[in-house]
Order: C-alpha cells, then structure tokens, then sequence
C-alpha cells in the first residue's frame, strides 16, 4: 500500500502545482443569467466568459464512424439575462474535417437568427474574427433571447404537418421503418399512386440543415391548394417525400452524422447496413418494394444547406448519362424560370459518389440530383434566408415539375 500512497501524494502535489498556474476564471456578468440548451432542436455546446464580459461558445463536434471527419455548425439556443441588456456573443470550436481537410462552416456572409419567442425570426449580419463569429444581440423585455444559425424546423413542426395531411383523401402517410433510437420514418405520398410521373424528395440526412423541411412546407401548402391547377397537376405527377431522415440527431441538435457515426448522404453505391444505418435501409426497404410494383420514382431531389447553393448534378459511368445530364440541364433552366434559383449546377467534372444524387442514377438507374440551399444568401433574392424565403421556393416547385413532365413539343 505504501506505493501507491507515495504515487497518489506526488500526482496531487502535480495537480495541485498545475491548477495554480490556470487563470483564475472570469468574472460573470451581473446581468448575464443562463444560456438554455434544454430547448427542443437545442445545440450541445459549453459556454464560459472572456475577461471583457463576452460569452465564449464552443460548440460540440459529432464524429463520422471510423474516420477523421467532425462537423460542428449547428447552433441553437435560449439567451437569458436582465431585460435589456446587451451581450456580445463570440462562437468558436468549429472548425470542420471532412477526409483529412478542415474548413469553416462559416463566412464573412454568415447572419444569426435571432427571435423573442423562437417562432418569429430576424437575421442579423455577424463578424468574423480569427476563425470565429461574433455578434453584440441585446435582450428583449421579457430577458429571454432565442439564436439559431438557421431558422429551426423542429420534430414538432413535422408532427403538426403529419397532422394536418393525415385527413386528406390524397394523401398517404407510411412507416417505412425507423431511426437508431427508434423513431419512425414517414414518407408521406401526394397525388394518386396511378399517376403516369413520380418525384421522390428527402430532406434533413443532415440535422442542421432545415431549408429542405421548409420547402417541403411551401411544396406541400401549394399542391393541396385545392385550386383547378393544383388537382390537375397531381393527377399526373404523385410525390413521395421523406420529410425528416435524421430525426435523432434534430432532436438532439447535431450536425450531420445519425448517432451511430454515419452520413446519411453518404454510402449510397452500396448496401445500408441495418444496425448501423436503419435510416437508409428503410429506404431502399421501400425503393425495391415500389420497383418490385414497379412505381419507381421517375426523378429524385436529395435537400440540403450549404454555404454555396448549387445543384450537384453528378457523373457516374452510366449507359445513359447523356440523357440524364439533358434531363437536368433542363431541370435548372426550369429552377431558374419559375424560382428564385440562380446559383447554377456543379461543373463539368464533378462527381460525388456515395451521395443519393450519385447512388440512385448507378445503382437503381433513377435520374437524381442534390439541391443545396445557401444558408448564408439567397443571390436571387439579395437577402440572408428565413423559413418563408424556402416555402417561397417549395411552392414553386409544382410548376417545375409539371413543366418538366411536360410532352416535347412536336417539330413541324
């Protein structure tokens, strides 16, 4: 025993040793009181003071399984302090890896969304200093503040849509399976299944990117307007959406890998493992239950955010690529006539495999792309985004479509 009293005494002399050499902490500001990370789609992250009064936070990483890569950009949270007073606000600790490179999800473009009752949201332009972002926000009269990157979109924003379409008789809502903590994947269909065009969209494989749930909303708002035009198009096109396919990490305000390490827009030029991917096996699942019926989609649209916005068409070795690339040169002519799109395609040499976009063209011969939108700026509309700004866009989207299945005109 007497060792092990001599080792434990010199590791307590070092600790001590050690801690008198830190900092002494920074003093609280009176009128600072709680940074609430308890709300629902809440970010992980610690938060501490600099020696000027100014809250320091680091955000927390998620990690890809069996890899390098880390992401951290999501962030969402409830300010609370005396009302009104001001703060400044100073994020960091989010510096990405992505297969061996690192980069900022953030810019000199990058804005903060800012609201009084996370419901109604404001943008405001932030500073970029030093590998972090920093913004001076000033609290409403009832002291509380809400600060997203991006203007939420919750899982109880999607149960309230469920709830809404479940009564309409052109509407269908299945369980096609679940995440890794069990909750359940819905695609939820419009129009009739006998419709001769069938478009499947998914959005939310990564948790902070919400643009695609908002436009899912504006898409779902316009198709069920119940006008002529409306009824007219969904008896020629039906749509299968997947509106959330990472609810795990939504819930607990992740970046962008399910909670078993993976990228659900990764991985797609070969077979989803159950265990570890049930989000994706579900849908191949329903992918070959809807070819063994054959009702394979006709074209497939994957929702993002980025800091770009671009369609990432993609260029596997495929027999008919030729036509899939007319297909969606003129599926982006169509973006840019009927909405506010202007960010334009991927190059010539681009490809991503592993992406859905990718995997379905080579695996199932469906023609499908990625649709990023920028989270920073909208070019086509001079403006940062907020949710309204993305159902814009999704209600537009009926018409894309229809003109897209359009018949060629004949040449005379």
């Amino acid at each position: 025993m007497r060792p092990l009293l001599i080792l434990l005494c010199i590791f307590t002399t070092l600790a001590a040793s050690a801690a008198s050499k830190l900092p002494p902490p920074a003093p609280r500001p009176a009128d600072f009181t709680f940074i609430d990370t308890s709300i629902e789609n809440g970010s992980p992250l610690h938060w501490d003071f600099a020696a000027d009064g100014s809250i320091l936070l680091s955000l927390q990483y998620d990690h890809e399984r069996a890899s390098p890569n880390r992401a951290a950009g999501h962030w969402h949270f409830r300010l609370d302090g005396k009302p009104g007073s001001s703060h400044t606000l100073v994020f960091q600790n989010f510096l990405n890896v992505w297969n061996g490179t690192s980069g900022l999800p953030v810019d000199a473009r990058t804005a903060c969304l800012l609201s009084a009752d996370g419901r109604s949201w404001r943008s405001e332009k932030m500073e970029l200093v030093d590998q972090r972002v920093q913004l001076r926000v000033t609290l409403g009269p009832t002291g509380s503040l809400y600060v997203a990157r991006v203007e939420p979109y919750r899982l109880s924003d999607l149960d309230q849509l469920l709830a809404r379409l479940r009564p309409h008789p052109l509407v269908q809502i299945e369980v096609i399976g679940h995440t890794v903590e069990h909750r359940p994947l819905e695609i939820i269909r419009l129009g009739r299944e006998s419709a001769p065009h069938r478009v499947f969209l998914r959005a939310r494989a990564h948790p902070w990117e919400p643009g695609g749930n908002w436009v899912i909303e504006g898409l779902v708002a316009a198709l069920l307007a119940d006008t002529p035009v409306a009824r007219a198009h969904l008896d020629q096109v039906a749509y299968y959406i997947l509106p959330m396919a990472n609810k795990d990490g939504v819930a607990r305000g992740r970046t962008r890998f399910n909670l078993r390490g993976i990228d659900l827009n990764r991985g797609w030029d070969q077979p989803a493992s159950p265990e570890l991917c049930p989000e994706n096996h579900a849908l191949e699942q329903w992918l070959a239950a809807m070819a063994a019926r054959h009702l394979r989609p006709h074209f497939a649209l994957e929702l993002h955010n980025d800091n770009n916005g671009q369609l990432h068409v993609s260029r596997p070795a495929v027999p008919d690529l030729p036509a899939y690339l007319e297909g969606m040169q003129r599926f982006e002519a169509l973006l840019r006539r009927h909405t506010w799109f202007t960010e334009g395609s991927t190059g010539a040499k681009f490809r991503n495999p592993g992406t859905l976009g990718d995997g379905w063209l080579e695996r199932f011969g469906i023609p499908a792309a990625v649709l990023e939108f920028n989270a920073h700026w909208i070019a086509g509309k001079q403006k940062a985004p907020l949710g309204a700004d993305w159902q814009e866009f999704g209600r537009a989207l009926p018409t894309v479509f229809a003109d897209y299945f359009a018949p060629a005109p004949r040449v005379p």
